[in-house]
């Protein structure tokens, strides 16, 4: 990575720039920070976890103000889930999407308030923010929710199912569906493995006061290892967003730069 990740690069900012909204032009004020500069400045508190206020403007980013404007527009326009959808596409087309079973998670709660927040398990006196989250079999993140912390895994299964985006990149429909899902005891559902089965997936989940399914772990740590490249942006770390669309734009954006690294790291090694 580089030493200074926030940086765009022509190859990740070719495929950014044609999802952005244009200004109108003849828009009052004065003329808009580049955007490019703008996605860099929101770059640099996704991954220092700096508050708005803190952005140095010695960077040429702008004002903190200006990116955490930029950023709502952006999120309300769609730019980063279109991105994260992208970058799918292209990894799903260069064959590096399991597609054989996909992993769902959620750890400890992400503490501070706003939406979606809720007491959090740990610490009833807290509220907090958890995500969920369901990647494919390697570790790929494919789509993430956010709710309170209160939240049990288990409701948020079928909602994580619902929720992953067709995935173009191959001959034929975009792909929707993984052939398994793996979940530990806190998905322990038996309503939901009947969804899971109509739904044409096999739910690969142990249930609760029974032995873990021999194996499951080892095939489960992929998804635990996405959760920890998602909190190294250290925004995410810590639910510090009140509004609930702006740390969602943060999340899909984490996701996004996450695909970015897998598809670099495979061509570095010629796959």
């Amino acid at each position: 990575m580089s030493k200074k990740p926030w940086i765009v690069d022509d190859e990740l900012w070719a495929r950014i720039e044609p999802l952005l909204p244009v200004w109108p032009e003849r828009s009052p004020g004065p003329r808009p920070l580049n955007d490019r500069r703008c996605l860099q400045g929101i770059l640099f508190v996704l991954y220092t976890g700096i508050t708005w206020q803190q952005l140095p403007l010695e960077l040429g980013f702008g004002s903190g103000q200006t990116c955490w404007r930029r950023l709502g527009r952006w999120q309300q326009a769609g730019v980063f889930e279109a991105l994260h959808r992208i970058l799918l596409a292209e990894l799903n087309a260069a064959g590096l999407i399991d597609w054989t079973r996909a992993c769902v998670d959620a750890p400890r709660a992400r503490e501070k308030g706003g939406a979606a927040t809720g007491p959090s398990p740990v610490d009833r006196r807290k509220t907090g923010s958890k995500h969920h989250l369901i990647s494919d079999g390697g570790g790929i993140p494919i789509h993430v929710i956010t709710t309170a912390a209160n939240v049990n895994d288990v409701n948020q299964t079928l909602a994580l199912v619902d929720g992953i985006p067709p995935v173009a990149g191959r001959v034929g429909h975009p792909r929707k569906r993984p052939d398994a899902l793996l979940g530990d005891k806190g998905y322990d559902s038996n309503p939901n493995r009947r969804e899971l089965r109509k739904r044409r997936i096999l739910p690969v989940i142990s249930r609760k006061g029974a032995p873990d399914i021999i194996g499951l772990g080892k095939l489960r740590y992929v998804v635990e290892q996405t959760f920890a490249q998602l909190h190294q942006f250290k925004r995410l770390a810590v639910r510090w967003e009140r509004r609930l669309d702006l740390h969602n734009a943060f999340v899909s954006l984490a996701c996004g730069l996450i695909c970015w690294r897998r598809l670099n790291s495979t061509r570095g090694r010629g796959g």
